[in-house]
């Protein structure tokens, strides 16, 4: 492991079974914990930004982030999926830095202004590699704890946080639950349309779909972002904003590496082999969590009945309508900050 992360802090919990997992502001928690039944505010303009980022050196990468919210505030870090990036978080990262917190939305391994600091590290996008980049952030960045949340990548990222890390995760808030995986697990074929739905896997399994994802990655960007949100109506301004975030020169070799790697078709590195060791087992995670679902995901995502019992400490899941998709933090940016307040309080 980089030396930037404290081997002494870590502690790890695991369990023998594995679950099978797929892949709004107010003042008072959602009445329905179940079921959000105001119909969040959508949102189609892309013309809002962040102010000028920031890099920071963490571990193997110079990490790029956005941050807002007064620098002594509660630390919520805040981990985007693929294919997308931080600007999922525009309008959550405001709400919640006006209402105090201190927000830190990087860019993963491979998107926007984040990049290796040698040319001779792995471009390895195995799921144990991304949480342990997010470790290094915090301590490059002094922040003991934080609420983690995410979604898709983002979500499996801070779930992995929340296992192999608690101590550093002071509440967790994930789309679409419990999405540590393995490659055991993987191993096991699905209902024909299940698989269907994971397309784009088999096709990354192939040099031929390496290459067209090389040559029209803008293209696949916006195809994905169409079937996986199917009612979001986001317009070009939106996506033209985004856009620039995947032609980091790593973006194409981490993604094929980490949708091969989940078939086994690819080692990861050595060094993550004990984090993964204990992933493959399913780790209960302890602290207290709020899962998330929208009404309209178009994506792979487990059923919140697989994965309820992978959380023990206080927990509570809520389905968002209103036509929500895949990238709820993006499409329905009220509830997702308000989760991120509610759990807060735990």
């Amino acid at each position: 492991m980089t030396n930037a992360i404290n081997l002494d802090r870590r502690r790890f919990f695991g369990i023998a079974a594995m679950t099978v997992a797929a892949v709004e502001f107010g003042a008072a928690t959602l009445a329905n914990a179940q079921t959000a039944a105001a119909t969040p505010e959508r949102k189609n303009g892309g013309h809002q930004s962040f102010e000028a980022l920031k890099q920071i050196k963490a571990g193997v990468l110079n990490i790029g982030y956005a941050e807002a919210g007064p620098a002594n505030g509660p630390a919520v870090l805040l981990l985007h999926g693929w294919p997308y990036d931080i600007y999922s978080y525009v309008d959550v990262a405001r709400i919640l830095a006006n209402a105090g917190y201190r927000v830190i939305v990087p860019y993963l391994r491979g998107y926007g202004t984040t990049t290796f600091l040698s040319k001779d590290t792995p471009r390895n996008g195995q799921q144990a590699a991304l949480a342990a980049d997010m470790i290094a952030l915090m301590d490059a960045l002094k922040i003991e704890s934080a609420i983690v949340a995410g979604y898709d990548w983002g979500a499996r990222t801070a779930d992995i946080m929340a296992a192999l890390w608690p101590e550093r995760c002071k509440a967790l808030v994930s789309v679409s639950g419990y999405l540590i995986g393995s490659q055991e697990i993987n191993k096991k074929p699905l209902a024909p349309k299940a698989e269907l739905a994971w397309w784009y896997q088999f096709y990354f399994a192939t040099e031929r779909g390496r290459a067209g994802y090389a040559a029209n990655t803008r293209d696949f960007v916006r195809l994905i972002w169409e079937t996986a949100s199917p009612t979001w109506k986001f317009d070009d301004a939106t996506f033209d904003r985004s856009a620039p975030a995947f032609d980091n020169p790593d973006h194409v070799d981490i993604t094929i590496h980490n949708y091969r790697w989940r078939l086994g078709i690819v080692e990861g590195e050595a060094k993550y082999d004990a984090y993964e060791k204990k992933l493959a087992m399913g780790p209960v995670i302890t602290v207290p969590t709020i899962t998330m679902e929208g009404d309209a995901n178009g994506a792979p995502h487990p059923d919140p009945s697989a994965y309820k019992a992978k959380f023990s400490g206080r927990y509570e899941h809520r389905n968002v309508t209103g036509g929500i998709g895949h990238n709820l933090p993006q499409e329905a940016p009220e509830a997702f900050a308000q989760a991120v307040i509610d759990v807060a309080s735990f």
